[in-house]
């Protein structure tokens, strides 16, 4: 087709249970389907239909790839069942096993269901590994939403650790956890992390943007896992541009911290969420200038308590109102929720009290976390750190919501009535 004589699109869908496709496409074809006419526009001609009214308003914001100078995916493992695990311990000992050479390939592959690829060789890995100190490569590692557990964080046996920019989350910080597309606006695109990450942390393809570049001073080594060096540099990774924006919008100088916080609390609002839907679904989430400083200082301290909450940091998650009240195996064997009296069961006769329907369905990303946790532990005892901690992720979820309200309540009246 020239470009003088363009091709028309026309859409049309179908919903429902199949036996009413069926008698509907029976009695319709292609002359009598009600059809969208479609205008496919740059970049990304789509061929269903969008509302892009909000185009123009939206890409004045700025996107986080442009508000972060280093920012990147996730941590890769491709073998979670050798590289990951629930406690510094049990990595340890799967680690003295994988290295033990008086065991054949073979029976080590059995054991952890893993085999040589393209890039990585089971022989030749667990030879590396016997010439390191796999204590000093075990790390903490944030695996999923509120889900921490220990990684081996070495090239011998992740297959992408990302050292590159990851080191700046082996020291004190924070990073913000986004993704590039979403399938669902209900669920939440953004978190928080103080640590090393996995690249499923909160979908199939999470990317971390560290608060600061933190370079440890004097250091020889690219990653001085041995010994952690007290003194360090610490730099935003913030870029010179977006610090210009947002200086000239402000009639003061905020911190690092004060801009990090403003934005984790607008990718938190509902209202920014329902407003830039489309948009958020096709690309990384646009961060709107604030227009004044009083807005700016009340977002970001919003901000701080919902990353304080997500980190379990907040001093109001001490008293969770959240009960396990019996004893037995704590055996997670069967996870259902019993949504009349408010009940998370793990086997027949234990459970967590006091968890609502809006908290058990609550989403970070792809996951439905209080479920999830849950599920991943399926046929292991939870300890009694594990007990504690589900218990104030569900306050911290219910806490989440309220102070989503309360973004939604500043952000809603500076951005959308205008």
């Amino acid at each position: 087709m020239s470009e003088k004589k363009l091709a028309k699109v026309y859409y049309a869908d179908l919903w429902g249970l199949r036996d009413q496709k069926y008698a509907y496409l029976f009695d319709h074809d292609v002359k009598t389907t009600r059809w969208h006419k479609l205008e496919p526009a740059p970049p990304y001609y789509f061929l269903v239909p969008k509302d892009f009214a909000l185009q123009a308003q939206y890409e004045k914001f700025w996107k986080v790839t442009d508000i972060f100078k280093e920012w990147g995916s996730g941590i890769i493992t491709r073998r979670d069942t050798l590289a990951v695990a629930f406690q510094r311990n049990e990595l340890r000992n799967k680690m003295l096993m994988f290295s033990n050479p008086d065991l054949p390939d073979s029976a080590v592959a059995e054991t952890y269901k893993i085999g040589d690829t393209s890039e990585w060789k089971l022989s030749k890995a667990r030879g590396q590994v016997r010439n390191e100190r796999p204590k000093d490569l075990i790390r903490e590692y944030h695996y999923r939403p509120w889900d921490f557990r220990y990684v081996y964080y070495s090239d011998s046996v992740v297959s992408r650790t990302c050292k590159g920019w990851m080191k700046y989350l082996l020291r004190e910080n924070l990073a913000l956890v986004t993704t590039r597309v979403i399938t669902d606006i209900e669920e939440k695109g953004s978190f928080v992390s103080s640590q090393i990450g996995d690249i499923h942390i909160i979908s199939g393809q999470s990317y971390f943007f560290p608060l600061y570049l933190v370079e440890p001073v004097g250091a020889i080594h690219e990653l001085p896992l041995q010994k952690e060096i007290s003194k360090a540099r610490r730099i935003p990774n913030f870029t010179p541009e977006f610090l210009a924006a947002i200086r000239e919008s402000l009639a003061s100088e905020p911190t690092p911290e004060e801009i990090f916080y403003y934005i984790y609390a607008i990718l938190y609002s509902p209202s920014y969420r329902k407003r830039y839907e489309e948009f958020l679904k096709i690309d990384f989430p646009r961060v709107p200038l604030p227009s004044k400083d009083r807005l700016f200082k009340d977002l970001s301290n919003l901000g701080k308590e919902l990353a304080e909450l997500h980190l379990l940091k907040a001093p109001a998650l001490s008293e969770t109102g959240i009960g396990f009240p019996r004893g037995g195996s704590n055996m997670v064997e069967r996870v259902f929720y019993d949504e009349e009296n408010r009940k998370v069961f793990i086997n027949k006769g234990q459970y967590f009290e006091g968890i609502s329907r809006e908290v058990w369905c609550y989403h970070i990303g792809a996951y439905q976390v209080m479920e999830k946790y849950l599920k991943d532990r399926k046929g292991r005892k939870l300890s009694l750190d594990e007990i504690n901690h589900y218990m104030r992720v569900a306050k911290a979820i219910r806490s989440t919501t309220e102070l989503q309200q309360k973004i939604d309540d500043v952000f809603n009246p500076a951005y959308l009535r205008d």
